[in-house]
């Protein structure tokens, strides 16, 4: 790879094709050697991993996730760039190069590379699934959180993104970068930035500090949500309006459900003061609170004699 995805190397690739790195697309190459072996360290790749790669450009980073893992699934939407790809990764078996948007919409992965990512997996014993990539910006957000509802699912995330959603995943309550994507994430995963990444590094080059991100989903954090698709709904609707109190954020998040006196008893229960935001509340705070409220919706549910 040294001589590969350098600025030289890639201005000249594309050049010769007469193309040019496409906004659009959020097409930002990296071109520090030395940061791809942070992020493919940082993977923790072995014979037994099936890899998922968003962005496979012109195939750098592809064909050293390939030397290194069992199956590379990698997806890249401009058909220019696929064709460049497709030159360099032919001759490489385990690698397997799909053109399309990777997302259906924005709260789903599209079927067709989950299939393929599944049967991957499936002739792999023992298989792992991870994502490893140099994600395009306009889609990281989408992409890292559908992937913890989506099957399979995924082991390890590792990505590069803008750092300022870097700063949202990880984000501590109480500061202006903690959102309900941070609550989501940290809910599920335990996630750290493992480096920042300046403009210079990439070309062309953004406008903001990039990151490489970890995220490890947990196992033992996600069985404490016994209702995925209610807690993210909900958690949404929490931080709709950041400064409302938490009594009225509350009780509009669960309008459907439960009425302003349910919702006081809620508090109430969990000795939270009505005039707190959520953007004060812990992630298990959060959970707790999110959680009772299912539990008093399904016990209106259930007919009593």
């Amino acid at each position: 790879m040294s001589e590969r995805q350098t600025l030289t190397f890639l201005a000249k690739t594309l050049e010769r094709a007469g193309l040019q790195p496409k906004t659009r697309y959020g097409q930002n190459f990296l071109i520090d050697l030395n940061l791809l072996d942070i992020l493919l360290q940082g993977a923790d790749l072995g014979r037994n991993d099936v890899v998922l790669e968003i962005g496979t450009g012109l195939g750098s980073l592809t064909k050293s996730l390939a030397a290194r893992a069992g199956r590379v699934i990698t997806v890249e939407v401009d058909r220019d760039l696929q064709a460049l790809a497709a030159r360099e990764l032919h001759s490489i078996p385990n690698v397997e190069l799909h053109t399309c948007d990777a997302l259906r919409n924005k709260n789903h992965l599209r079927r067709e590379i989950l299939d393929a990512v599944s049967a991957a997996l499936s002739q792999i014993e023992g298989a792992k699934f991870k994502l490893v990539a140099n994600l395009p910006y306009n889609v990281a957000t989408p992409i890292i959180s559908n992937l913890l509802t989506e099957s399979p699912l995924v082991e390890r995330m590792v990505v590069t993104i803008q750092k300022e959603l870097g700063d949202r995943i990880v984000a501590p309550p109480s500061c202006k970068d903690y959102s309900a994507l941070s609550v989501w994430m940290q809910s599920l995963c335990d996630c750290e930035i493992l480096r920042v990444l300046p403009p210079s590094v990439f070309w062309p080059r953004p406008k903001v500090d990039s990151a490489i991100l970890r995220i490890r989903p947990n196992a033992q954090k996600r069985n404490r949500i016994h209702d995925l698709e209610f807690f993210h709904t909900k958690l949404r609707a929490l931080f709709f309006h950041r400064r409302k109190f938490l009594r009225s954020q509350l009780a509009t998040a669960v309008q459907d459900e439960l009425d302003k006196p349910e919702v006081d008893a809620v508090l109430e229960r969990l000795s939270l003061a009505p005039s707190l935001r959520a953007e004060q509340l812990t992630v298990e705070q959060i959970i707790e609170m999110l959680e009772l409220c299912r539990q008093t919706v399904q016990s209106k549910k259930i007919p009593t004699d």
